[in-house]
Order: structure tokens, then sequence, then C-alpha cells
């Protein structure tokens, strides 16, 4: 990546400052803008969303959709360097602007990420164990899939997120209605199996290769969902941690990565990690960093794409992060209310990001709510005053 340097004029166009450019207008956009505007960077964003959370928030907003010949050309025009906010942001899009400007993650970097058959062979090529899957994309796979990866979960290779695009199968009968239920579309049969607790980690690759990672991060998830992130992870060790990093740095430096990758783990009952999924991108697990890190996983990105030095990120606050979803802004009765910010904002150490959403609907991530403390049991402590105040379940 070419270093580009806050305050320096455009090398496109030398009567404006150099500008970072975002696929996508949503919340990881959003705190990217922040980011590189801290620095001083120009931003745009491209997203079709009129009133995106991170479109309001840049200095220019291509308001066109993601495979629009003119938008992506404007999209070129205004930004010196581009990156995504998210990973379904077509991978041709990006290939397409890489033919004008940098672009980091790569479009085929990024193409891997959308398909997770693609994604797990990867995993495999790299070195990183997987748990035993099976790609089914005709009847004959269907018939063909063994026993032995039953129970499992069947889950769209393409476009699934946030537990989206999958389903629980028990037996040969439910694997062929679950792939029915999902349109005959190409899956992959993931085995289930016995689970103890799962983990993210964040790291950051620069055009040299260099690569920093954010402490390890223990997560917790809802119906698919993140709900709460606890750093340091409290059942994680330093063997483990070493270990998860290091299947990160190698499934980036395969790919050619420049940008942050997070990169979600299974720890098994026994101690051993599988990888589950990659996200190109910052992630929802690692918005904790704004508050606890005094270098955000935003900043990373921010600097990975301008050529700009990385520096490994400390974790000068224990921290425990909750997921604001839409179903907080509606009562018992589904009348719609604002949750009571006065009383969580009472707490010490207490930060609360909204994402300025126009509207809340159950599942919709609204926001998140950082609580840190000087103890790993003292941010535990806080947050769990938090979740009973907002009515979320203890954990």
């Amino acid at each position: 990546m070419p270093r580009l340097l806050p305050g320096d004029r455009s090398a496109a166009d030398p009567t404006r400052a150099v500008t970072l450019g975002v696929m996508g207008g949503g919340q990881l956009g959003r705190m990217f803008v922040h980011a590189a505007q801290q620095l001083g960077f120009r931003t745009a964003v491209l997203e079709p969303d009129a009133t995106s959370p991170a479109g309001t928030v840049a200095h220019v907003h291509v308001n066109a959709g993601y495979l629009d010949a003119a938008g992506l050309q404007r999209l070129a025009d205004e930004a010196d360097a581009i990156t995504t906010e998210f990973e379904n942001v077509p991978a041709d899009a990006l290939r397409t602007l890489a033919a004008r400007r940098p672009v980091a993650p790569s479009g085929d970097a990024v193409a891997v990420c959308q398909d997770r058959a693609a994604e797990k062979a990867h995993f495999t090529d790299c070195g990183v164990p997987v748990a035993p899957y099976a790609v089914i994309d005709s009847e004959a796979a269907l018939a063909a899939v063994g026993d032995d990866l039953l129970p499992g979960i069947l889950k769209t290779a393409r476009m699934g997120y946030d537990g989206k695009g999958q389903i629980r199968v028990a037996d040969r009968a439910e694997l062929a209605a679950g792939w029915a239920e999902l349109g005959g579309t190409v899956c992959v049969l993931e085995k289930r199996l016995p689970l103890a607790f799962e983990v993210s980690v964040l790291i950051a690759r620069g055009g040299d290769g260099r690569v920093v990672a954010f402490p390890l991060q223990q997560n917790l998830h809802r119906d698919g969902i993140l709900a709460v992130t606890t750093v340091p992870a409290p059942a994680g060790t330093p063997a483990l941690e070493a270990e998860a990093v290091g299947c990160a740095a190698r499934i980036a430096a395969d790919l050619g990565y420049v940008g942050v990758l997070c990169i979600e783990f299974f720890i098994l009952e026994d101690g051993s990690l599988v990888a589950n999924e990659m996200a190109p991108r910052p992630h929802n697990s690692g918005h904790h960093t704004i508050d606890s890190c005094d270098v955000s996983q935003f900043d990373l990105q921010v600097r990975a794409m301008a050529g700009l030095p990385l520096v490994k990120p400390r974790l000068h606050s224990p921290t425990v992060m909750l997921n604001l979803l839409g179903d907080l802004w509606f009562d018992a009765q589904g009348a719609e209310r604002s949750p009571d910010w006065a009383a969580v904002l009472a707490l010490p150490g207490a930060h609360l990001h909204l994402y300025g959403k126009e509207s809340a609907r159950p599942g919709r991530k609204m926001g998140h709510l950082t609580l840190t403390a000087a103890t790993p049991a003292a941010a535990r402590d806080v947050a769990l005053q938090a979740a009973a105040l907002l009515g979320l379940p203890a954990f």
C-alpha cells in the first residue's frame, strides 16, 4: 500500500485532503469513518441507503448500489484508498475499484470469506483445524454425506451471518428437510462438536507483512448473534492465545491480506481449537477496543490501508461488551420505548455507542455498551448491573 499521510493533499485532486473510502454504510463503516477523521483524513462512503450510519457522518456519501458503475467510478474519483465494512460487498466491485485505487482487503481475499466452502478449504490449506464437514451442492452429494457428520449444523455456503441460513440437523431425514428448506442451494454441513467456549482473535496485517494482534476475546452468542464479549478471555491461556494468533497470521499471509481480520474459533471440551469463520474487516467482538485499548481495531484498519505504522495494541482496561439489539426498544407488550440510558450511564466505566439507525426492530444491531474497570472482576460486576438495568439475561 502507498503511504498516505494525514493532512496531505490528494494525488488524484490536489484541491482536497487525502481521502479514505469505504464500501458499506453500516455501523462498522461509521466507526471506521470516525477513526479516519480523527487522524485528519477526508472520508467517502458508497452505500445505497440514503440514511445509513456511515453515510451520514462521512464527508462524501455516494448514494449508489455496490455494483453501480457510476457509483464505483465516483468513489474511485473521491478516494485515494478504499476498504470494505462488511464481507457481503460484492468481490467484483472491489476488483473493479482496484483497477484504479489501492483496495484493502482485496476482492480475492473477500471472495474467500464469502463462501464457507472456500473458507474452510483455505483454513485447511493453512494447517488450521476445522470441524469435520461436507459440501452439499447436489442430491448426489446429499446422499453421500457420511453418518459420522451427524448430528450437525447445515449452513448456506454464501450470504449467511448472525445465525441466518443455518439449521441444526440431528439425522438424515432432518438433513434432507433442512437442505430443502434452504432452497437446495450450496451448503456446508458441519459436524456438531462438544464446545467448551468460543473466542475470537483480531489481527491487523500491513502491506509489508507485519502483523499485530489484540488480546484474545471470549464471546457468548445467543440465537446466533454475538451477545457478550469479555477481555481478557476468562478461560483463555497464553498458549491458546498464541495458537489462535498464529493461525490467524497464517490465514492472512496466505491470502496476501492487508487490513484488520477477525477469526472466530470454537474451543472444544478437550482444549483443542477449531476455526469457525473469518470476517475480512473489523468485527463486532472488537468494538470494545475503542474504549479498552490504546489503539482500536478501526485505528489499525485506517493505518493498514494508509500504509502507516502498525503498533501492537495494549489493553489498558479489562472490559465486558454488551451487544444492544433492537429488542431493547420494545416493552413486554411490544410497545416501542427508549431504554433507560441515564441509569446505564450512571454506572462507572460505562461507554455507550449508538449507531444512529433510524428505527429499531428485534434482532437489529442498534449499538453496544462497553464496561471498563481496573480488574476483570470489577468489569464483569458492572456489566451484570448494566444487563439487569436493560433487561438482558445474566451471563
